[in-house]
């Protein structure tokens, strides 16, 4: 049975009901959906992840549903606390297909080690000494790395970085290029510097202070562009050729002003954070790589584009450093995470950069989407008074008729929630 991302009324459906829905489209086994009713991770497991573990902190699992990416049917796994964003993702995905869905591609899975080169006399000649020695320092890494390089990766180049003026003095910075194949690549990157070390200092006379990966992996680049109708960007009294200028504007806000370009952002990675932690891969190191990005230019700006084709109709465009994995780490040692990227259906990290990548595409439209029209707070307030009804201690249909009755009389308080409860 192929996958569809297609899932209508999968919102209506109790939750154990979306729970068959989905193991059935992805084809999932009896321990997957165990998994995902009990979140996977046990005490003893959470134990041996991080130190003095004294239990587990649970979130939402959600499903985003609609997203064609290249041509296939994904649902999109999402682990979130904030209201609206699932559906959100979903329904830009919903009118992404009216355009041929989300085209997305990835360039290789280079990660950069960094090894910082203090106390030399002659920053060129110890920056030539490099270069000449370029194949040496490549295969000394390569000899720690051998099972990386039978699987198609391994060291790729040495670059060299000249800093007349520090804090701390001149200083050479040599960068390691390796292929990380399916591994987002940290630890192992982090362990070649670590094995260069000592050449870098017998070839420069030179100290080596840092060794460590960057997290700009401006090398390991995830792009993801799309194409809506402006006919499907009607909305109410929207025509949808208004709706595509009020989101260009929208967006050309962050262009030009950095603190619009940081919430605008932020709207970005509430596609993309959720995705990169229901698979088990580091969100900071997505977050710092992904921020450093959209400054390389010497200014903090959007990282999306948004424009027209010929045709008038919306195009979008997102770039950025999208540094996963597959195997290792966390990612293989969460049950839940196996169990998501089962329902992604990848092959390969690119391929799971490249789906985050779109899904945080699709995210950034919505809340441009919302802005440019009814305002953002209309469609997020309804799912927000669930929360405030949940917090003021609402259990089962009480949830929802205290937030409905809260939504009728645009009192969508804490205060007002528990005098609901307190009249119940």
């Amino acid at each position: 049975m192929s996958q569809t991302s297609r899932l209508p009324g999968l919102h209506k459906l109790t939750v154990f009901e979306r729970i068959d829905a989905i193991a059935q489209s992805a084809e999932l086994s009896a321990q997957d959906r165990k998994t995902l009713r009990g979140g996977g991770l046990d005490l003893q497991r959470a134990d041996k992840l991080i130190e003095n573990a004294i239990g587990i902190y649970s979130l939402p699992l959600g499903i985003a549903t609609n997203f064609l990416i290249n041509g296939r049917d994904v649902l999109i796994p999402m682990v979130i606390e904030e209201p609206s964003v699932v559906a959100g993702a979903s329904f830009m995905a919903k009118l992404a297909r009216e355009g041929g869905g989300f085209r997305t591609s990835s360039t290789a899975p280079e990660m950069i080690g960094q090894i910082q080169v203090l106390d030399l006399d002659d920053l060129d000649a110890a920056e030539h000494a490099i270069i000449v020695h370029r194949k040496e320092l490549l295969a000394a890494v390569g000899q720690q790395i051998q099972r990386l390089i039978a699987r198609g990766g391994g060291p790729r180049d040495i670059e060299v970085r000249c800093f007349a003026e520090s804090p701390a003095g001149p200083m050479l910075v040599v960068h390691l290029v390796i292929d990380c194949r399916d591994a987002m690549g940290a630890n192992l990157v982090n362990t070649a510097c670590e094995a260069l070390a000592e050449p870098i200092e017998r070839i420069t006379g030179g100290r080596v202070a840092l060794r460590i990966l960057s997290n700009l992996t401006d090398k390991r680049l995830a792009t993801a562009e799309c194409t809506i109708p402006s006919t499907a960007l009607t909305f109410g009294e929207y025509p949808g050729d208004v709706v595509v200028k009020r989101i260009i504007e929208a967006w050309a806000f962050a262009v030009v002003d950095p603190y619009r370009a940081a919430t605008h952002n932020k709207g970005v990675m509430n596609g993309i954070d959720p995705v990169v932690i229901a698979t088990g891969n580091d969100w900071r190191a997505i977050e710092a790589g992904a921020h450093a990005y959209a400054v390389r230019d010497g200014r903090y700006t959007s990282l999306s584009e948004w424009g027209t084709d010929e045709a008038g109709n919306l195009t979008g465009k997102l770039e950025l450093p999208m540094a996963v994995g597959i195997v290792g780490g966390t990612t293989r040692a969460h049950p839940a995470a196996q169990t998501a990227l089962k329902i992604l259906g990848v092959s390969s990290a690119g391929e799971l950069a490249e789906i985050i990548t779109a899904v945080g595409l699709a995210q950034n439209l919505a809340a441009l989407r919302a802005l440019a029209t009814e305002g953002i707070q209309a469609g997020h307030m309804a799912l927000h008074a669930r929360q405030i009804a949940l917090s003021a201690g609402a259990t089962g249909p009480a949830i929802d008729r205290l937030a409905e009755q809260m939504l009728r009389e645009g009192k969508i308080t804490p205060s007002r929630a528990e005098e609901l409860m307190n009249n119940n």
